[in-house]
């Protein structure tokens, strides 16, 4: 339990979140562009549509900063 809390105060961790961000944008925009592109571009993104865009970006972020947490715990 209390690696599960750490971890979820690493997600909002001031040292961790700009390369959290960074990867989320690339990644996010890569996948984006693969699963919601073509509903995008012919004006057809709904609610639906749209939350499983954010999704999209918050998966990459959580797993960049798991990745980071792993690391930094194996260094202590």
């Amino acid at each position: 339990m209390r690696t599960l809390q750490e971890f979820f105060l690493c997600l909002v961790n001031q040292d961790m979140m700009p390369t959290a961000l960074k990867v989320s944008a690339v990644v996010g925009s890569m996948l984006f562009a693969i699963n919601h592109g073509s509903a995008l571009v012919k004006g057809q993104m709904n609610r639906d549509r749209w939350i499983s865009a954010g999704i999209t970006y918050l998966i990459p972020y959580m797993v960049n900063i798991h990745g980071q947490y792993v690391s930094r715990s194996k260094k202590r």
